[in-house]
């Protein structure tokens, strides 16, 4: 284990003894936000330096092991304690480094998830559909709930655009790599010629805003607009000015939602994309400005990033982020996403552990 790493988990040793002088004093329990707060602390720190306490012994007997090599009647027994020894702190090294790579706190939070059709004109509306198709499924198979807060339909059934909501367990943290322009090569069913066309659609995964901290939106600073809803999702509401769309002056960010029931309830949901949009805005901002210093493996997350293509006549997906291929379109296309998202959370896990080694977090 590098000295960097070491250094940190001394560092966590001796947060751990604070935390355990806090808790001690039994007024810290007055402030029950605090305590909860420095208890999971105080679990999570003391998991972590057990096992480092674990690894140092081990290393320990592992070098004791090593000076028994020179005793002819101790070298087996000793080779045997080394071996055993070696994997164990393997192990160990590896299961410390994963622990201390930073949580994304918003990872276990719901996600709105938006798709808009892009360069291609009805191919790319068609793609947003396919798009759309593709991880509703996804969510399904994940056991998540959804729920389509906007859409705009284009002639022949595709989407200009389409907001979802996506509730369950984890869903931003197996989503948020989704963010970016996805590329389609096929023949469209409205080419004679046969020729393969080249079309795009960008998506964007945001967290869903938690209600303790979300941003506080000034009412001066919004304007707000009913109209009538219409297409599929609103046909059973089209005869009142239900839909609402919402526009935050400032920044010029627009939501809306016309497929709920109510006014009321289109509202209430407007406002939270509104939020999770501003906030997304805000997090762009923020990781442009780091990916000025460095450059991330698995890229900003900008919209512009052309991170994936969906090649039809091949069979072929390819992330050019981590230079993943596939052949096995179909079965992605019907929602199996799982290799997808593991082979990018492993490539960001890797970053970390570099980073890590590099004693830059």
């Amino acid at each position: 284990m590098k000295d960097s790493l070491r250094q940190q988990f001394e560092r966590l040793a001796m947060r751990l003894a604070e935390l355990d002088t806090l808790l001690a004093d039994g007024s810290i329990a007055s402030d029950m936000k605090r305590y909860r707060a420095l208890t999971k602390e105080q679990s999570e720190a003391s998991s972590l330096v057990g096992d480092y306490r674990r690894y140092l012994q081990v290393e320990a007997d592992v070098a004791a092991a090593r000076e028994m090599l020179s005793d002819p009647d101790m070298a087996e027994m000793a080779r045997e304690e080394i071996t055993s020894g070696e994997a164990e702190l393997e192990r160990l090294a590896q299961s410390l480094q994963l622990a201390l790579i930073p949580k994304d706190p918003d990872d276990e939070r719901n996600a709105f998830l938006e798709i808009r059709a892009g360069t291609g004109g009805d191919e790319s509306a068609l793609f947003a559909a396919d798009l759309a198709r593709m991880y509703l499924r996804y969510a399904e198979r994940q056991g998540w709930k959804s729920e389509v807060l906007s859409s705009n339909e284009s002639d022949l059934g595709g989407y200009k655009e389409l907001v979802v909501r996506i509730e369950g367990d984890g869903v931003y943290g197996r989503l948020k790599f989704e963010s970016g322009g996805h590329r389609v090569q096929r023949v469209p069913a409205t080419e004679a010629q046969g020729r393969i066309h080249t079309s795009a659609c960008t998506v964007a995964v945001m967290p869903e805003p938690d209600e303790a901290e979300a941003i506080t939106l000034n009412p001066a600073d919004l304007r707000i607009d009913t109209f009538r809803a219409s297409g599929a999702g609103g046909q059973h509401i089209n005869k009142t000015d239900s839909a609402v769309r919402v526009v935050h002056l400032p920044t010029g960010i627009v939501a809306e939602c016309q497929d709920g029931r109510s006014q009321h309830s289109n509202k209430a949901k407007a406002l939270q994309v509104l939020q999770a949009r501003i906030q997304e805005k805000e997090r762009s901002e923020r990781a442009a400005k780091e990916a000025a210093t460095r450059k991330g493996l698995i890229g900003s997350g900008d919209r512009s990033d052309r991170i994936r293509t969906y090649n039809f006549p091949q069979g072929r997906l390819t992330d050019h982020r981590i230079n993943l291929t596939l052949y096995k379109l179909g079965q992605i296309m019907d929602g199996d996403l799982d290799d997808i998202a593991a082979g990018l959370q492993a490539a960001q896990a890797a970053e970390q552990l570099a980073q890590l080694e590099e004693g830059r977090t």
